[in-house]
């Protein structure tokens, strides 16, 4: 076998096409082929589907909640529940929550395994509703705001004084609120508020993470789901209305509507 000198091996190499030796060649040649082959794995839905695969986030509790905490704040909510029942007390939980101008997606058709995206014009905006949920009555007070602050919070205090609060001519009862350590409850303006109305007012705290224990969240979800769902805003007053609208009509089906005629003929 014939050798080439030194000299001819650098002539060769700098003839080469590439300019490269025989193994960056192959090296070349394997980086060519692993594009194709992501290439190929790209265009093929059975290759992507093994490495690939969409899951829906499953939100839980676990490990935020305290077993013990919750089961003693459960008791005590029930011998609340049984004390408004019998017309000792009147029992409202209050919490916040939020509806925005785009859709709100409770229930819709989507291909297996793809995320469901609808297009919306614009930015998204943002209504905040404090509300307070009547135990015995059911009835559903929700004023709206820009914001989900303090103040906003103690103004929803002062809706609740007009209400429930000691009135000259009326018979008041006490009252006990329910509501989360949220950040806006436990501010000094927020417990300066409940402290002027302690004579009146009575807040339980239940633990973080346990929407199971406030009533006013279920409400939150039928207000959305079924009233809100499915619906493109096209600004801050039309949601507002339509947020107000929803409240008159979940409190027109729980209110309870005395007979005129009680008697039943035979």
């Amino acid at each position: 076998m014939r050798r080439r000198c030194a000299w001819s091996r650098r002539y060769w190499k700098s003839r080469s096409p590439t300019g490269r030796t025989g193994r960056s060649r192959a090296c070349a040649r394997r980086s060519r082929r692993a594009r194709a082959c992501a290439s190929a794995a790209r265009n093929c839905p059975r290759r992507c589907e093994k490495k690939f695969r969409y899951r829906r986030p499953r939100h839980t509790l676990k490990g935020r909640q305290v077993a013990s905490e919750v089961d003693r704040i459960g008791l005590r909510l029930q011998l609340r529940e049984q004390q408004a029942e019998a017309g000792d007390i009147v029992l409202l939980y209050g919490d916040e929550s939020a509806a925005l101008t785009h859709p709100y997606l409770a229930r819709a058709w989507a291909k297996s395994g793809a995320d469901l995206r609808v297009p919306a014009p614009g930015q998204a905006k943002k209504v905040a509703m404090l509300g307070s949920l009547n135990h015995l009555t059911r009835e559903l007070i929700v004023p709206t705001s820009s914001t989900k602050h303090s103040s906003d919070f103690v103004a929803h205090l002062k809706q609740l004084d007009a209400l429930y609060g000691p009135m000259p001519g009326r018979a008041t009862k006490p009252v006990v609120l329910i509501e989360d350590n949220g950040p806006i409850h436990v501010s000094k303006l927020s417990r300066a508020a409940l402290a002027a109305r302690a004579h009146w007012l009575t807040v339980e705290w239940v633990p973080n993470y346990t929407p199971e224990l406030n009533d006013i969240e279920v409400v939150w979800h039928d207000l959305k789901a079924y009233n809100l769902a499915h619906q493109t805003f096209t600004g801050v007053t039309e949601l507002d209305g339509a947020i107000h609208k929803a409240v008159a009509d979940l409190n027109r089906e729980r209110a309870v509507v005395p007979l005129a005629k009680p008697r039943i003929s035979a």
